[in-house]
C-alpha cells in the first residue's frame, strides 16, 4: 500500500478543524501512487456526506506544493474536472500534519479504465486540449521536474547498474534529447503523468462511460505541450502484452495514436513544428520513464513499502520508437 505515513481517525479530528469541511466520518488508505500517502475521507455537514481525497506529501515540501495546488485550483475554476484543493479557514490550501505538507481535494466520480475503447481515448485527449488551453492563463511556472534537467542529475545514479548494452542505450539517447530542446513549440502546464490509471471514467446503469476528470498533478510542470500528448500515446495507444496479431508489448497501435492525436488536434490544433518534432517527443516520454523507474528499482528510497515498477517496460518503448520510421500523425 501506498501509504507512507500512517493516519487514524483520532489523529486526523484535530487537524481537520483547520477546514469548514465538518467532522470525520471515515478515512481510508489507498493503495496506489508511489509518492504520497493518500486517503480516501469522508465527512459529514449539516447532515449531509463529502468525499475527499487527503495527501501527506512525502517528498514535495511547503515550498514547492503551491505550484500544484494552484494549477488545479485554476484548471477546475476553468471547468477542467481535476482535483482543486479545499482552502482552510485560514484561506491556506495546505497545513502540516505529523510534520508534514497535507492537502484535501474533492473527490472526483469514477475509476480507472485500464481497458480503454476509441471513444474514450478521444475524450481523454480532447479534455487534455482543453486543459493546455486553460493553462495557458496560468499565472504560475515550474519547468517539468523530471524533464532534461533531472535527467541529467539522475542519470549519472543510474549507469553503474546497468550493464553495457543499457548504458549504451541511456548515454546516446541523453545526448540525442540534448540536441532538441524545442524550444519553438507552444509550451504551458502540463500534467506529465497521464497514465490511464489518472483518468477517471464514470459507468452508467446502461454500461456507458463518461469522464470523470484527471487526477494526480503532482508531477506536473512547464514544458512543451507536446511532450504532455507523447506522454499520453506512449500509454494509451500502445500494445501492453503480445497479442493475436503478432505485436510486441510497446508497440505502437497507430490507428489509436491517431484517435488520440485527431480528437487533440480538434481542440488545439497542432501546427508544423510539433509535427517535425513527434517522433522526438515520443522518444522522450519512453525515456523520461524508463529513467525513472530505473531509478525507483535500484536507488529505492528507505522505507519503501511498495513495489517498483519494471523498467523493462519502458525501455521497450524507448527502443521500438528509437527503431520507428512510421509514425501516425493526423491526417
Amino acid at each position: 500500500m501506498a501509504v507512507f505515513t500512517s493516519l487514524t481517525l483520532d489523529e486526523l479530528a484535530p487537524w481537520l478543524t483547520q477546514y469548514d469541511l465538518g467532522s470525520a466520518l471515515e478515512l481510508t488508505g489507498i493503495a496506489s501512487g508511489i509518492e504520497n500517502s493518500n486517503f480516501f475521507l469522508s465527512t459529514q455537514q449539516a447532515g449531509v456526506r463529502h468525499e475527499y481525497v487527503l495527501t501527506i506529501f512525502e517528498k514535495l515540501s511547503a515550498a514547492e506544493l503551491p505550484f500544484y495546488l494552484d494549477l488545479t485550483a485554476h484548471l477546475s475554476r476553468a471547468g477542467i474536472p481535476c482535483p482543486g484543493p479545499e482552502s482552510g479557514c485560514d484561506g491556506r490550501n495546505f497545513h502540516l500534519l505529523k510534520g508534514k505538507p497535507a492537502a484535501i481535494v474533492r473527490r472526483l466520480p469514477g475509476a480507472s479504465q485500464l481497458r480503454p475503447t476509441d471513444a474514450e481515448r478521444a475524450e481523454v485527449a480532447a479534455l487534455l486540449g482543453s486543459m493546455h488551453l486553460a493553462g495557458q492563463t496560468f499565472k504560475g511556472g515550474q519547468d517539468n521536474p523530471r524533464g532534461p534537467h533531472w535527467w541529467s542529475v539522475t542519470a549519472p545514479r543510474v549507469l553503474p547498474f546497468l550493464d553495457a548494452p543499457r548504458r549504451t542505450l541511456l548515454e546516446d539517447e541523453l545526448r540525442f534529447q540534448a540536441a532538441h530542446r524545442h524550444a519553438a513549440l507552444p509550451r504551458g502546464p502540463v500534467h506529465a503523468d497521464l497514465f490511464r490509471d489518472n483518468v477517471l471514467f464514470q459507468t452508467s446503469g446502461e454500461g456507458r462511460s463518461r469522464l470523470g476528470g484527471f487526477i494526480d498533478f503532482y508531477f506536473a510542470g512547464c514544458d512543451a505541450l507536446l511532450f504532455d500528448l507523447a506522454v499520453c500515446v506512449n500509454d494509451w495507444c500502445i500494445v501492453h502484452s503480445a497479442d493475436s496479431n503478432g505485436r510486441a508489448p510497446g508497440a505502437l497501435i497507430e490507428s489509436e495514436a491517431r484517435v488520440v492525436l485527431e480528437a487533440y488536434h480538434q481542440v488545439r490544433p497542432l501546427n508544423a513544428a510539433e509535427r517535425a518534432a513527434w517522433p522526438v517527443l515520443l522518444r522522450a516520454a519512453a525515456l523520461r520513464f524508463w529513467l525513472s523507474r530505473l531509478f525507483d528499482f535500484h536507488l529505492p528510497r528507505p522505507g519503501e513499502m511498495i513495489t517498483p515498477h519494471d523498467p523493462a517496460h519502458f525501455e521497450r518503448i524507448l527502443r521500438q520508437r528509437r527503431a520507428s520510421t512510421s509514425h501516425p500523425w493526423i491526417a
